[in-house]
C-alpha cells in the first residue's frame, strides 16, 4: 500500500497560507496560527516520521523565485522524499470571461511543479455548471497543460460543479485520450451518492485523496471512510492514497491515525 501525505493535512502546523491572487497583484498572507516550522523543513519532518511521499499545495509556498524553488527542490532530495503532486488550488478554466487568464495562471504553476522536481500537478477542471461550452473550454486549455511539459503529468479530480458526475469525469478522460491522469477524491461528492458514483471513476484513479472525518481527536468515522476505502480496494487500487485532513488537534497524529485505518482496511479486503 503506497501512502502519502498532503500539506493540506498539516495546515495547522505549517500555519501560513500564501493566497496568489489570479489577477497578478501578487501574494497575500493568511494564517492558521504560528508555523511550527518552515516549509524547507517539512521533507525532513516527514522523512523522521517514516513518510516519503508529499502533496503541496500551491498556497503553502512563499516564494517562486527561481532560488527558493531550487532550495525547496533539494530539501526534498536531501530527505529522500517525492514531490508526488503539486496541487493547484485555483482558477477556473471553464469560465466564459476569465479562462484565458486563469490559464495563464494555472500554467505558471506548471513551471513551478517542473521546476520542483514534481511528478505531478493537479489542476481544477472547472468550477462552472456542466454545459457544453464551458466542458470545451476546460478540455482545450486541459489539453495544452498536458502538453506544456515532458516531465509532468496533469492530473484532474471530481471536484467542482464541471466534473460532479462520473459520466463527466468520463467523458473528459475519454476526451482527452489518456494524456491527463485522475485523482479520485473520497470527499469531494456527497454520501450516500458518492458510494455509487465513485466505482464509476475508481478504475482509471491514478492517486486517492482519502479524505476522511474524525468523530473525537483521532477518532476516524470508519461507517464512510471504510466504505470508500472497500470501493478502492475492489478495483485493487495500490495508492497512492494521500492523507488530506489534518483533524482539529495534532496533525501528525490524525495521518499516523489515517494511514493505520488505510493499512488494517486494506490489508483485510478480500
Amino acid at each position: 500500500m503506497i501512502f502519502a501525505v498532503s500539506s493540506w493535512a498539516l495546515h495547522q502546523t505549517i500555519g501560513t497560507m500564501h493566497k496568489y491572487d489570479l489577477d497578478g497583484s501578487g501574494p497575500v498572507e493568511d494564517r492558521f496560527g504560528k508555523p511550527e516550522f518552515d516549509l524547507l523543513e517539512l521533507a525532513s519532518q516527514m522523512r523522521s516520521r517514516g513518510y516519503q511521499r508529499l502533496e503541496l499545495c500551491h498556497f503553502h509556498i512563499p516564494r517562486r523565485d527561481a532560488g527558493y524553488l531550487a532550495e525547496l527542490r533539494a530539501s526534498f532530495a536531501d530527505a529522500e522524499v517525492v514531490l508526488q503532486t503539486l496541487l493547484i488550488d485555483d482558477g477556473d478554466i471553464s469560465h466564459a470571461d476569465h479562462h484565458a487568464r486563469d490559464a495563464r495562471w494555472i500554467s505558471g504553476w506548471i513551471d513551478v511543479a517542473e521546476s520542483l522536481g514534481a511528478e505531478r500537478a493537479r489542476v481544477i477542471a472547472g468550477k462552472q455548471p456542466n454545459t457544453p461550452e464551458a466542458f470545451a473550454r476546460s478540455a482545450d486549455h486541459l489539453s495544452k497543460f498536458a502538453a506544456q511539459s515532458s516531465s509532468i503529468r496533469v492530473t484532474i479530480e471530481n471536484w467542482f460543479d464541471l466534473l460532479k458526475t462520473p459520466a463527466a469525469v468520463n467523458q473528459m478522460l475519454d476526451l482527452l485520450g489518456g494524456r491527463v491522469g485522475l485523482c479520485a477524491d473520497f470527499g469531494n461528492w456527497p454520501s450516500p451518492r458518492k458510494f455509487e458514483d465513485l466505482p464509476k471513476i475508481f478504475s482509471r484513479a491514478e492517486t486517492s485523496h482519502a479524505k476522511c472525518e474524525f468523530k473525537e481527536g483521532i477518532e476516524i468515522d470508519m461507517d464512510d471512510f471504510g466504505a470508500c476505502l472497500d470501493i478502492a480496494a475492489s478495483y485493487k487500487f495500490p495508492g497512492p492514497y494521500v492523507a488530506v485532513n489534518g483533524g482539529s488537534g495534532d496533525n501528525w497524529a490524525a495521518i499516523a491515525a489515517t494511514r493505520a485505518a488505510i493499512s488494517a482496511r486494506i490489508s483485510t479486503a478480500p
